[in-house]
């Protein structure tokens, strides 16, 4: 019997937009240091695209957008009242997609090893992973505080390959932003973008290997882009 082209590759999981729906914790965490400013609060819509690049990033642009420019000492002072409350609401109305730990059960199952791989801080991606039970499905979770330089650079994607003792040429990145796609691209792994993901540029736009509507179509994605001889098969 031939080997299952998944066993020992590592798919890789941008965390934010991709394997979860954060935006209603994240966005309404930025509105309370809006409504804290005097500043205009911003719908979910509007302020989903800001989400990918880390906090600081998300709050210079959310302010921007209510009207409101930061300097260096202001966006820092933001900063730390951002992380205390989202920490303290990380879970309250974040869901994993539909499908989501089903499709990580199924990659497991077929001895896929599975990384996290997000410019979100390692501390604040575990415990919302332990809040919705899904912690124990990855073998590393790979924060912007836990490697070199975060996405779009390609040493993230590679650190978190190497933390579960995979290769490139047997990687993959599932993501749903530039971000992602650049670190792919970079790093030379295969790249599967979703479409319900937070990105200022539309997916499609990006040109990945393989663009996937809902978590049903993951297996298959990765399994066509590894191929039955374990290579990474190129843009399709």
């Amino acid at each position: 019997m031939a080997a299952d082209p998944l066993a020992g590759a590592v798919i890789a999981f941008d965390l934010d937009g991709t394997l979860v729906d954060t935006a209603p914790d994240l966005i309404g965490t930025l509105n309370v240091l809006l409504a804290d400013e005097r500043l205009p609060p911003l719908p979910i819509d509007e302020a989903r695209p800001f989400i990918g690049r880390g906090a600081r990033w998300m709050i210079e642009r959310g302010f921007q957008a209510a009207g409101a420019d930061l300097d260096r000492p202001r966006t820092d002072a933001l900063f730390d009242r951002f992380i205390a409350h989202y920490r303290e609401h990380i879970a309250d109305e974040s869901r994993p997609f539909p499908g989501c730990a089903a499709a990580l059960d199924g990659l497991k199952a077929r001895g896929a090893k599975l990384a996290v791989c997000t410019n979100k801080r390692t501390d604040l991606s575990v415990a919302l992973l332990k809040a919705l039970g899904l912690a124990s499905r990855f073998e590393a979770v790979i924060g912007s505080d836990a490697t070199p330089a975060i996405k779009p650079d390609p040493r993230h994607l590679q650190t978190a390959v190497e933390a579960v003792g995979g290769a490139m040429d047997r990687a993959i990145l599932v993501g749903d932003a530039a971000t992602d796609a650049g670190a792919a691209r970079a790093a030379g792994a295969g790249l599967i973008l979703v479409s319900f993901g937070y990105t200022e540029t539309p997916a499609a736009e990006l040109h990945p290997d393989i663009l996937i509507d809902h978590f049903e179509e993951l297996a298959a994605a990765c399994e066509r882009l590894l191929g039955a001889c374990g290579a990474i098969a190129g843009p399709l």
